[in-house]
């Protein structure tokens, strides 16, 4: 079918192509041509590719091939393989994980997200020359870790001159039509261009037989066409076939077969070894037919099937006229003549171990140990190689094929650890299921437990489970397996942290962890204790993270850990401090999937140390992150921080929405910590409106033992808030009781979120006698990490010195208060500060903007890295952008704030934002 036949009656779609091609180099983007099998898609792709190339843009084309789907980059390598000698201008650790990735140089395995950048500034930098267009058919059939890193692009080629289409068939699940990038229909062809089309067509048919072809085609182009070339090979409109009531595939595929059965053996071996192979080398499948049909074979044996328009040739390389036909030649082929086309590719491939590995698994039905261990050893290949979910197919049919139960059940629960680093829970209970029905050793069953706990952290009150998983634990350690055990035991740390399960329950994971001959400073080891007992073991936690070793000197993941311990017993600036620097190293290494879970985990301690505009940036590129990495991070716990956020910022109405919808997340497994927040959220509020009353009652909820909302950690957050509003509502002896019982807590644990927040309560509820005293103490601590807790003590103090008439000395207070409270963001206190200062009968300053006031989110955080002196390739390569994305960003924010150049943006961010 040439391009004009093809194209008939697209002019619509010709038209809005040549548009889009048309806004290059000012506007790039991306979008997902969707459409039935046959229906066009290729030909619309191939015209716009020739109208790019026609206006002087690069173009770049691959096409997914089923068989090549579980080879790791075969679809980047195949797109990029024209232009990889541009690599050279990535910058080092990104040219060499693209190389890697490619199979054109050595090194590690490639992390998928750092190949999936390099990828985006390879093509931001052929761009530089001249407009890109990407062009891929068939994407659905492309390899896995080739879609990711195309979606990870196209989501952020908007602003660079690149255009990325990819073909999808209507059906298909990829990262890629997920993405929510724009889509481009393409349905079937209107009556008059359908007859059009098939008048074009070689060869005479009746009215009749056109009529028939009109009717089973329903508007599909290779329908159509392919119709009516086997009406014209067979002298008249087929007779057999799939009824009326069978798909349109189903009968294109049909046809395919119809001409497949025609051919001689020599040529049908060609095709179905053609369809079997990962690969399309000429040589490659023409040795493997020889083998299959016990004869030399020559390219010859390929003419009838070119003939027949089912395969095409371009140079060495052999490809099929449409993938419905490899589907058609599989299902027209018995199970044995596939098995014996797999086995003689096998024995072609002597020189390719990998994949001749892979057709021998497919080549045999029965158990074979040797094939067997033969793909467990190629599945570190395929993780070497980027493709997890190629290692852990490779694990499961090696399952399949072992006899011995207790090695099946050892890979397949290898396979579940692999699918549990994808983070898809249904692959790793499918796994688990299959691994339980075997003999499993004391270790393998351990390890069972822990996989099953993974995607189920929090179940609330089982303490039974807590203890169970302890008790495993311990006989782990005991067998040697020291990682499983301390696995096993942040497990059973984090039901703890989540549900209420009971003081013996957190007692006993404490105990079981510590009784572990490991490091005191091993991460893993300081987590298991400060998730599970952060209160009464929260300041021997505190003095075994001073013990660790610098920053500098850990891993992201041990670096994760220990903030998530500093976080859990309230040291929230070293939490902070540990988070940010396994942020800055996950970036570099490009892991976005733990990078998803630091950004989150910081949106709180920022929150609560006054830095809301950081609060907000890593909350927003957590889950543009997690998108990234298929984890949706708005999940309850983060819902219920913005919910917080909002708060505190005046947005009432998107608070208590978010806090609701978090609320029946939570209330559900009575999650005791997000429920906490819940109410943080809820009475802060109202705090913030004036509705004291209404926020003394919800804020009173998570200091009651017996409500569902307590939680005694993360009860912490909300004592600042809860003495105001109980000050302001007249609760003053219910919460003294309360302060009073916080008091006794302080003296078991040196948590500074607790002893930072009582300086405040102690002094806003005490008596006037001790109240001076109490504010003075309070603002005499170091409290430079602290610049929400010091403006509202400020706010406070001020506001209590003028009302006996100590003008001059509340000024100054309230001065200071009102400049932090409004970098912060906190415009209901700041104008309280404005409020005070004019009844102190001083002319309160203007509301002056917080950074965030003025900038997005993003923005602010492009504008944070340029002040710090990085380039825009660096600063691309922090967030994940191109540099031309980051440009532009800076093009827009420099009016924003006022200035002109780089250098005055340090100093006007730090006029925007308040001292630590």
């Amino acid at each position: 079918m040439t391009t004009d036949l093809g194209l008939m009656g697209r002019d619509a779609e010709l038209e809005a192509l040549g548009g889009l091609v048309g806004r290059l180099p000012g506007e790039g983007g991306a979008l997902v041509m969707l459409g039935e099998a046959g229906i066009g898609k290729s030909s619309l792709l191939h015209a716009a590719a020739e109208l790019a190339a026609a206006a002087g843009h690069r173009v770049l084309e691959a096409t997914g091939v089923e068989a090549e789907a579980r080879l790791p980059f075969a679809g980047l390598h195949q797109l990029l393989w024209p232009v990889l000698e541009a690599a050279s201008r990535l910058p080092g650790p990104q040219e060499r994980a693209l190389l890697s990735a490619l199979g054109a140089g050595d090194g590690p395995a490639p992390e998928p997200f750092r190949v999936a950048l390099a990828v985006l500034n390879l093509l931001a930098e052929l761009a530089a020359e001249r407009p890109v267009v990407v062009a891929i058919d068939d994407l659905h059939w492309l390899d896995q870790p080739s879609q990711e890193a195309l979606t990870f692009v196209a989501r952020r080629v908007d602003r660079d001159p690149i255009l990325i289409i990819g073909a999808v068939r209507n059906g298909h699940a990829t990262p890629f039509a997920d993405a929510g990038l724009a889509e481009f229909p393409v349905a079937g062809l209107d009556a008059d261009a359908s007859e059009r089309l098939l008048l074009a067509c070689p060869g005479h048919l009746s009215a009749a037989g056109r009529e028939r072809i009109l009717g089973e085609a329903q508007g599909n182009p290779l329908a159509l066409v392919e119709l009516a070339e086997t009406s014209r090979l067979r002298g008249g409109p087929a007779t057999d076939g799939p009824d009326s009531a069978s798909s349109l595939t189903t009968r294109l595929e049909h046809t395919f077969a119809g001409r497949i059965a025609e051919l001689s053996a020599p040529t049908r071996d060609m095709l179905l070894v053609a369809a079997i192979d990962y690969g399309s080398e000429l040589a490659e499948i023409v040795a493997a037919a020889s083998v299959l049909a016990g004869r030399r074979l020559g390219t010859a044996d390929l003419d009838g099937a070119i003939a027949a328009r089912l395969l095409r040739m371009a140079g060495t390389r052999v490809s099929f006229h449409h993938p419905l036909v490899r589907s058609a030649v599989l299902q027209s082929e018995s199970m044995a003549r596939r098995l014996a086309a797999n086995a003689a590719m096998a024995k072609a491939l002597a020189d390719d171990p990998y994949r001749r590995t892979w057709h021998r698994a497919q080549s045999i039905i029965g158990p074979d140990d040797g094939v067997a261990d033969e793909l467990e050893a190629s599945h570190v290949i395929s993780l070497r190689r980027g493709s997890v979910a190629t290692g852990i197919w490779a694990l499961e049919r090696a399952a399949q094929l072992t006899t011995d139960p207790g090695a099946k059940g050892r890979r397949l629960l290898l396979a579940a650890e692999h699918a549990f680093g994808l983070g898809r829970a249904d692959m790793v209970a499918r796994l688990l299921t299959e691994a339980a029905r075997n003999e499993l050793s004391e270790l393998d069953r351990a390890r069972m437990e822990w996989l099953k706990e993974i995607f189920n952290d929090g179940v609330p009150g089982d303490a039974g489970r807590v203890f169970e998983l302890c008790d495993i634990a311990a006989r782990s350690a005991a067998a040697g397996d020291l990682d499983l055990a301390l696995n096993l035991l942040h497990g059973a740390a984090l039901r703890c942290w989540w549900a209420d399960t009971g003081p013996e329950a957190r007692a006993r994971v404490a105990e079981v962890t510590e009784s572990l001959t490991v490091s005191t400073t091993d991460a893993r080891y300081v987590a298991a204790i400060a998730v599970a007992e952060p209160v009464l073991r929260g300041s021997a936690v505190r003095d075994l993270l001073a013990a660790v070793p610098p920053a500098s000197a850990l891993d992201p993941v041990a670096l994760h850990l220990l903030g998530m311990a500093a976080h859990a017993v309230g040291d929230l600036p070293r939490a902070t401090d540990l988070l940010s620097r396994s942020e800055l190293l996950l970036r570099e290494e490009g892991r976005l999937g733990l990078l998803s879970h630091v950004l989150t985990m910081q949106i709180g301690d920022y929150l609560y140390m006054g830095d809301w505009d950081r609060a907000i940036t890593v909350a927003e590129e957590g889950n543009r992150v997690a998108g990234d990495s298929g984890q949706p991070l708005w999940t309850t716990g983060s819902m219920s921080l913005v919910a917080i956020w909002c708060a505190l910022r005046g947005e009432t109405e998107r608070a208590l929405e978010l806090a609701g919808a978090a609320e029946a997340e939570a209330g559900r497994d009575r999650l005791n910590d997000l429920l906490c927040c819940v109410q943080l959220a809820r009475g802060i509020a109202r705090l913030v409106t004036g509705d004291h009353e209404q926020a003394y009652q919800e804020l009173r909820r998570p200091y009651d033992p017996a409500d569902p909302s307590h939680h005694l950690r993360e009860s912490f957050d909300g004592v600042m808030f809860y003495a105001e509003a109980a000050l302001n509502s007249g609760h003053l002896a219910e919460a003294g009781n309360v302060l009073a019982e916080l008091e006794r807590v302080a003296l078991i644990t040196s948590a500074p979120l607790l002893h930072t927040q009582l300086l405040y309560a102690r002094a806003v509820l005490a008596d006037d006698s001790d109240a001076e005293k109490l504010y003075g103490t309070a603002l005499g601590h170091d409290l430079s990490r602290w610049p929400l807790v010091r403006a509202k003590l400020e706010l406070a103090y001020g506001a209590w010195l003028r009302r006996r008439r100590r003008t001059v000395e509340a000024r100054l207070l309230l001065r200071s208060a009102q400049t932090t409270l409004d970098l912060i963001g906190a415009r209901a206190w700041a104008d309280q500060a404005r409020s005070e200062l004019r009844a102190a009968g001083e002319r309160a300053a203007e509301r002056l903007p917080s950074a965030l006031d003025t900038l997005s989110a993003q923005e602010l955080q492009v504008a944070r890295l340029a002040a710090e002196g990085l380039s825009n390739k660096e600063i691309g390569e922090r967030l994940f952008l191109s540099p031309r994305t980051i440009g532009s960003h800076l093009y827009r924010i420099f009016p924003k704030l006022g200035i002109t150049t780089r250098a005055q943006l340090a100093s006007r961010l730090r006029q925007m934002e308040p001292d630590e």
